[in-house]
């Protein structure tokens, strides 16, 4: 059964559903070390996958996208992670989950792990050339790291909400293997803060965020260090090799 993460105050609060009371939010002391490493990843393909969905969009995944899925839980098996993490989106649970599944152990979700808000783009075709997307990535990369679109949040909102949900998910579980399943724009944002001598200005150089793709994260004294850095398992990547989708263009970040 999963287990909801939920910040109130500056208290985590830990439960399991519909034993809340039973659960004590107070089993680990704050003092803990984080995890031995840390695999962040994107989910699996959406059932919309040329469309822009943000956090309004609550999708879940396509029939290829639950293949990926089940293809990286067989993959990290053979890594040993010993807790599976996920925002409390469709489409980032139900990759979550079967890999937790295969793993044999815990799956626990932190809602503040949610994609980007993106306003009046949630719904419309994804473009990397022209648009709103592409006028925000160039204004990030210039260093305008507040700039943002009507409704959507900038890289600035976006460090704010996710840094904190990072550092005390992290807190919790001392010593794991963690693996967390979040979203495109959400993992290319924690791994520009958190890797030494990146910023927003690396948006683009940093590589593109394709479906599944797995940062592997080491703690390295105060910051973080990638042995591994978006790249697509090999039986998800095989997947998709050479198949034709007819979905255009899929939005990544």
């Amino acid at each position: 059964m999963a287990i909801c993460l939920r910040e109130r105050g500056d208290v985590l609060y830990s439960y399991f559903e519909k034993r809340k009371s039973q659960f004590d939010p107070q089993w680990v002391s704050m003092q803990n070390p984080g995890p031995e490493r840390v695999w962040l990843a994107r989910h699996a393909e959406t059932a919309a996958p040329a469309i822009f969905h943000g956090a309004e969009s609550d999708i879940g995944l396509s029939e290829l996208g639950r293949q990926q899925a089940q293809a990286a839980a067989t993959w990290f098996r053979e890594r040993r992670p010993t807790i599976v993490v996920s925002s409390a989106m469709i489409r980032a649970i139900d990759t979550a989950a079967p890999i937790a599944a295969a793993c044999g152990c815990p799956h626990v979700i932190v809602p503040e792990l949610h994609e980007r808000r993106v306003g009046r783009l949630s719904g419309t075709s994804f473009s990397v050339r022209e648009g709103a997307w592409p006028d925000t990535v160039r204004q990030w990369v210039a260093g305008h790291s507040a700039y943002t679109t009507p409704g959507a949040e900038s890289f600035d909102a976006l460090s704010e909400r996710l840094l904190p949900a990072w550092t005390q998910t992290l807190s919790r579980f001392p010593q794991a293997r963690m693996v967390i399943i979040a979203h495109g724009v959400v993992c290319k944002v924690l791994l520009l803060n958190l890797l030494e001598g990146r910023s927003v200005r690396d948006w683009e150089t940093l590589g593109r965020v394709a479906n599944l793709s797995v940062s592997e994260l080491v703690p390295v004294g105060e910051t973080w260090s990638a042995e591994q850095l978006l790249q697509v398992p090999s039986p998800v990547a095989l997947l998709s090799q050479g198949i034709p989708t007819g979905v255009g263009i899929r939005s990544e970040a």
